[in-house]
């Protein structure tokens, strides 16, 4: 059976394609700091991303294909206005606040609070279900992510942790912010987010008097921002589709072990028992979430929605005249109320409350 009708395991591959190309963007991004100054790093690896992804729109259009996927609507503005400017503009103004007073190796440690606030905030505010299996999978996974980020302590905590701390918190929001817009165009929302990022942070570097760098690192910045950051947003955006915040949270988290074999292999770190210890216990989390299976008898209520679909057992809906031929697809269509029972994830279709 293709990824197309197992959109459970398409939002998997998606996940951990997101975490690879974000943590490689890492210590890529770390080897440009010595030419460009924090600040107006972080702007440039969001304009790299939303110029990137403009482009890969624009071929889009170009070459007339259709993309089966639903634009943003007016109803979705307040919801990607809100991810812009918790992820976007609040969280790494956050982060470079925090940075001037806090050891990097505190810094580093402190980052990984994302996984852990997303993963609360799909849980508790969001209500995604999660049982003993799935709970154990994730806390595996974070510390491993953890145990990749210590190195021998936390010193100096003070209002600069506070700061990063906060930082973790608007990108955790920005996570769970993202669900609410994760049947529309990923695409489209990463430009967006990636335009308008880039442009505040920049504008706020040269406020600041941050100087400009030479032509080269702004080229390899705005290469690392586009696949780091645009690509992997997208493929961020689509796993939410599919998977829900909590999982794809979790999934995200091993984006710190990318980060630090790449730093291994390509920069000559050395192999650390707690490099090895990082390994084992995500590839336990990861066993644990890739055999999770969730079924039971559940109820789909009434619902008119749109987004790229095609016909399987959540879409035996007829077409209008006008609608399009041809899977997958994207048109407005209404769910009428079912009840029935198989594996699921908290997908755009399975956000239902759970008993217990």
């Amino acid at each position: 059976m293709s990824l197309a009708r197992r959109p459970e395991r398409l939002g998997i591959v998606l996940a951990l394609i997101s975490a690879m190309l974000f943590g490689a963007s890492t210590p890529l991004a770390k080897a440009l700091l010595g030419d460009v100054s924090p600040w107006m790093l972080a702007g440039l690896l969001y304009l790299g991303s939303g110029v990137g992804l403009f482009c890969v729109s624009r071929i889009r259009n170009w070459r007339g294909g259709n993309t089966a996927e639903a634009p943003l609507r007016a109803a979705d503005l307040p919801w990607l206005g809100a991810v812009i400017l918790s992820g976007g503009v609040v969280g790494p103004l956050l982060l470079m606040l925090g940075l001037t007073s806090t050891p990097a190796s505190t810094a580093s440690l402190l980052l990984n609070l994302e996984g852990i606030f997303t993963l609360a905030i799909a849980w508790t505010v969001f209500r995604e279900n999660v049982d003993l299996r799935v709970g154990t999978g994730a806390a595996a996974i974070l510390t491993g992510a953890l145990l990749l980020s210590w190195s021998g302590g936390v010193s100096g905590v003070g209002w600069g942790a506070a700061a990063i701390g906060g930082a973790c918190l608007a990108w955790a929001i920005d996570n769970n912010l993202t669900r609410k817009l994760s049947a529309a165009d990923p695409l489209q929302i990463a430009m967006i987010k990636g335009l308008v990022a880039g442009a505040v942070n920049v504008g706020l570097a040269t406020v600041l008097q941050q100087h400009w760098p030479a032509a080269p690192a702004i080229t390899a910045a705005g290469v690392v921002g586009f696949l780091g950051y645009g690509v992997s947003l997208t493929c961020f955006v689509l796993a939410l589709r599919h998977l829900g915040a909590a999982r794809t949270g979790a999934y995200f988290s091993l984006a710190p072990f990318v980060g630090a074999l790449i730093a291994i292999v390509g920069f000559g770190d050395p192999v650390t028992p707690l490099f090895l210890a990082a390994c084992a216990l995500m590839a336990v989390g990861l066993y644990l979430h890739l055999i999770e299976r969730h079924a039971h008898n559940h109820v789909h209520e009434p619902l008119r929605h749109e987004h790229r679909h095609i016909h399987d057992i959540h879409h035996q809906h007829s077409h209008g005249p006008n609608d399009p031929v041809g899977e997958p697809h994207t048109h407005l269509h209404v769910h009428a109320r079912i009840m029935h029972r198989h594996p699921h994830y908290p997908d755009i279709h399975h956000r239902h409350a759970h008993e217990g």
